[in-house]
């Protein structure tokens, strides 16, 4: 079939320079020569690749190597179409709640920001597990990158062909397959400014030709190693900028601040009231927190490393006048340290001319190690709490000091001498609180494909696993032994600035270490058996009805385990999450029939329909459609578009998981039964600001959701050497599966009364997070990609733009509700952050031996939170600005192939060390980063590039 100008040209629009290949080579192929048909991502039709024109973008491993790109995670966040969720390692690196538990040493896709359970992951067209904590998204960690030949990335959606989890996209990697030879690799990326350098070695080696000795064994050995980078390791992580509306909240500080607590007597109040003495001459009662280097006369709070003054102003917290804060951001680690060791072995042999047997195996190792925040030890009045009844006594030794200052200033306490003292205190002797998680992959696959007759076949069985644990490191201790130390005066939470602790306490405080201890355990097993065959079944003027049919059978198996210890000792604020136990294992089985039809109607207009049945245990069936069109309008325009149904059903944690608890730590949060302003105002009966126990875990009554997705586009090519595209897409999601936020659910308290629980006397208690099926999701945008190249004096340059353009992106949270305002370029807590534009551009330049690059990405601003005291009016900082500018970054690489048999690449990344963009959103203790957000930005800074290849041959 000899290839129009346009098709050919698709190869290089079509995002794929290994397309392209095909293409061009397709232009001079005879008559007798064999046209090879081959699977493109999203069909399963065999085709010659310029054929289907499809919405794929293809990456191959030439052009990961030009952009200096070592990790998966580092692909992934290059994507313009992928969102910017909390799905990465640097989100998930502080103290993590609600959705984000169980995502420990986890990185994840996210296509279209519909969420990592809904972005399907492929490793040679077929399913691999998920990650073992949480039963739900794929580890992007198990993949070996090195053996890595190319990524397709399906821009559409594709249940119709792989049923559930694609409704986003899919992201397929593909291996290398039937190398000879031996290549040595080696990778660097070291930062300017120190920390979080990412190194990679590998080693590839293949025996045997599949034409001339019928057989190719391929091994590939790799070892990658992201060291961390800590937050007081870059100057832009600085929660202390007040004139600009950011300051911090957590006034557990490593010089305790005393607090009023009304279950006790303490030197601040009596019981019943935990109101605190009056500031004199006027009227307002100090009991946010009084910290005596804030006082009159003393060394202020900066005085302590991290430290600073609580902004009461921007916090609206008139009564922590007196209080110190403690930037928790410097205290994270921005980069994850992540170890990473894969192994693949590959065996094909031929069977006859037409039939190829494949056995594939593959093992991998991720060892990650968050690293945050020390401990913050809070007097409680709750009986149930583990620091009940924790108060530093008359007996230790600074409490005369602690006192006598307080009583200077607040001479009316001079009665309550004697009383304990209540405290909120940052324990830096405790040292930074450390999880590692090992994770162990595999997967072993026996495969049979070829041709028989004009038809294509492969068949498959394949066993995956991911199994992984998490234990405790530095940082974390026994809980009573802890508490008793402090009651004693053993451990002195005032230790001022300069001094430290005394020998036998910090012997005692070594003596209650919990490190070592296993924190919990989970294992998903993915058991897999499939068949596809495809061939023509009619001729047509046009040409050949294709047609494809198929069945995938699977069974998916799920077990969490939780605190194993014979005796469970309880540990302070180890997140044990032993609700979610399961003791046995449950599983799941998957049942799917498919079939496929590209109909040729006329020369120029191509037909193609797909149909999936899929049967779900404890689901039921779901039948999911899909149709496409590809209709070449002229020589140099081609129309393509496609509609389709979609679904997902409730990931294994989302179903079985128990409940489980965490404080809410911020102070924005009023109770909207009794707000009506629903905004914190002391002054005013009811918007007092409350700290509520949420809740969140699984629901055994969720469902699937669904989906309908719908592309149009059109490429057009002017010219041999200049080509277009523009692509508009849409996804509605019906019956979401979320977590709803607590702005959600305040804003729609009418709607959601029954996930307020109150106590006796009406207080609320708790509100309940736990995953719902809930209303309805629309997204909608533009791409665009073009591509151009020329040739003169040598020199060939090519240039290159793929631009993301968020059109709409909002929701509602019940079907006969309207929906809310605009969720693009709007600051959102731990949802997906709609930003508006994302593009990346580039320049390539090759002469001879030499290839230089030069790349621009560019990431749009959005509008940003704003701290209480901003968002009610009573203060606007001097710097104060609403909106997150843009973030925009180059990259420079110069690759040299002069050397037989050897590749070098060397590059600057961030050649202006762009810092990230500031942003006013307090992380709150959930890891979502402090005066920047790494849903956006690469903390790392200007770094270097080297990259050397070496093949025997």
């Amino acid at each position: 079939m000899k290839l129009t100008t346009l098709a050919r040209s698709l190869a290089l629009i079509g995002l794929s320079t290994q397309l392209a290949g095909v293409a061009l080579a397709q232009q001079s192929t005879t008559p007798t020569q064999k046209v090879e048909r081959v699977e493109i991502t999203g069909s399963s039709i065999k085709r010659i690749a310029a054929e289907g024109a499809l919405p794929v973008q293809v990456i191959s491993r030439a052009e990961m190597e030009k952009s200096g790109i070592v990790t998966v995670e580092q692909l992934i966040a290059d994507l313009n179409i992928n969102g910017n969720g909390m799905d990465n390692l640097a989100s998930n690196a502080d103290v993590a709640a609600g959705s984000a538990r169980g995502n420990n040493g986890s990185s994840s896709a996210n296509l279209r920001g519909q969420g990592s359970s809904s972005t399907l992951v492929l490793l040679n067209g077929r399913r691999i597990a998920s990650h073992g904590l949480n039963g739900g998204s794929v580890d992007l960690n198990q993949i070996p990158f090195a053996a890595v030949e190319r990524v397709e990335v399906l821009k559409d959606g594709a249940s119709a062909i792989y049923g559930t989890d694609a409704i986003g996209g899919v992201i397929n990697f593909i291996l290398r397959r039937d190398y000879t030879g031996l290549q040595v690799s080696t990778f660097v990326d070291a930062t300017e400014g120190g920390g979080g350098n990412i190194s990679r070695t590998s080693l590839v080696g293949g025996l045997g030709n599949l034409e001339t000795n019928g057989f190719n064994l391929l091994g590939t050995l790799m070892l990658s190693d992201s060291k961390a980078l800590r937050g007081d390791q870059r100057g832009f992580v600085n929660t202390f900028q007040p004139n600009r509306g950011l300051s911090v909240d957590t006034r557990g500080t490593p010089y305790a601040t005393v607090f009023p607590v009304s279950g006790f007597n303490t030197i601040l109040n009596r019981v019943g009231s935990s109101a605190g003495p009056i500031q004199p001459g006027t009227t307002q009662q100090m009991g946010g927190g009084i910290n005596v280097l804030d006082l009159p006369g003393q060394a202020g709070c900066g005085a302590m490393d991290g430290g600073g003054a609580y902004d009461e102003v921007l916090w609206n917290v008139a009564s922590a006048k007196w209080a110190c804060a403690y930037d928790t951001g410097r205290a994270a680690v921005l980069q994850q340290p992540v170890k990473n060791t894969n192994l693949v072995l590959r065996g094909t042999m031929k069977l006859g001319d037409n039939n190829l047997l494949i056995g594939e195996f593959i093992r991998g190792r991720s060892e990650s190690e968050k690293r945050f925040s020390h401990y913050q030890i809070s007097t409680s009045a709750l009986s149930t709490s583990a620091t009940f009844n924790v108060l530093y006594p008359r007996t230790g030794s600074s409490y005369d000091s602690v006192f006598n200052e307080i009583a200077k200033v607040f001479p009316s306490i001079a009665g309550n001498y004697g009383a304990p003292i209540a405290f909120r205190w940052r324990c830096i002797d405790c040292g930074n609180r450390e999880i590692s998680t090992t994770s162990d992959t595999g997967r072993a696959m026996l495969g049979l494909e070829g041709s028989w007759g004009s038809w294509d076949y492969k068949a498959g069985v394949s066993s995956a696993y991911s199994e992984s644990q998490s234990e405790l490191g530095g940082g974390y201790y026994y809980t009573t032994g802890l508490m008793d130390l402090i009651k004693a005066g053993t451990l002195n939470p005032f230790v001022l600035p300069g001094q430290k602790q005394t020998d036998a306490a910090l012997a005692a405080l070594a003596a209650q270490s919990a490190a070592g201890t296993t924190l919990y355990g989970g294992k998903f097993t993915l058991k897999q058996a499939d068949a596809s065959a495809s061939g023509p079944v009619y001729k047509l003027p046009a040409g050949d009805v294709m047609a494809a049919v198929g069945l995938d059978l699977r069974r998916e198996t799920f077990q969490f385990r939780g605190d194993e210890r014979t005796t469970q000792t309880p540990i302070f604020l180890a997140p044990f999450d032993n609700t979610n136990l399961l003791p046995k294992p449950v599983s799941r089985d998957v049942k799917a029939v498919y079939g496929e039809l590209l109909v040729p109607v006329t020369k120029s207009l191509e037909l193609t329909g797909a149909l999936r049945r899929d049967d779900y245990t404890g689901f039921g069936s779901t039948v999911n459609p899909k149709v496409s069109a590809r209709f070449t309008a002229s020589k140099d325009v081609l129309l393509r578009g496609s509609y389709s149904t979609g679904f997902r059903v409730p990931t294994f944690n989302q179903v079985f998981f128990g409940v489980s608890e965490s404080a809410y730590s911020g102070k924005d949060l009023v109770d909207p039964a009794k707000c009506p302003t629903l905004k914190v105002d002391p002054t005013k009966p009811g918007c007092e600001s409350i700290t509520p126990t949420t809740l969140f875990g699984g629901k055994s009554n969720l469902g699937p959701e669904e989906s309908k997705q719908a592309t149009l586009g059109i490429v057009w090519q002017p010219m041999p050497n200049l080509i277009a595209n523009l692509d508009w897409w849409t996804v509605q999601r019906d019956g979401t599966i979320q977590a709803l936020t607590l702005t959600s659910l305040v804003n729609n308290y009418a709607l959601f009364s029954d996930r307020f629980i109150r106590d006796g006397a009406g207080n609320l208690v708790t509100i309940d997070q736990r995953w719902i099926n809930a209303g309805e999701t629309q997204t909608s945008g533009l791409e665009f990609g073009t591509r151009y190249n020329t040739t003169a004096d040598g020199k060939k340059l090519t240039l290159g733009a793929d631009v993301a353009y968020l059109l709409k992106k909002k929701s509602r949270l019940i079907a006969n509700q309207p929906f809310g305002s605009s969720e693009i370029g709007v600051f959102s807590r731990s949802n997906d952050l709609g930003l508006r534009w994302k593009h990346t551009a580039f320049m390539e330049v090759s002469q001879g031996d030499w290839t230089g690059r030069l790349t621009q990405v560019y990431r749009s601003g959005y509008k940003d939170y704003a701290l209480p005291g901003v968002a009610a009016g009573l203060i606007k900082p001097a710097e104060w600005n609403p909106n997150v500018k843009p973030y925009v970054l180059h990259h420079v690489s110069a690759t040299y192939r002069g050397i037989k048999n050897l590749t070098m690449t060397f590059g600057v990344k961030n050649i202006f060390n762009q810092d990230p963009p500031f942003s006013a959103a307090y992380d709150s203790d959930t890891g979502a980063g402090s005066s920047w957000d790494p849903r956006v930005a690469d903390p790392r800074g200007r770094s270097y590039t080297a990259s050397l290849s070496y093949s025997f041959k």
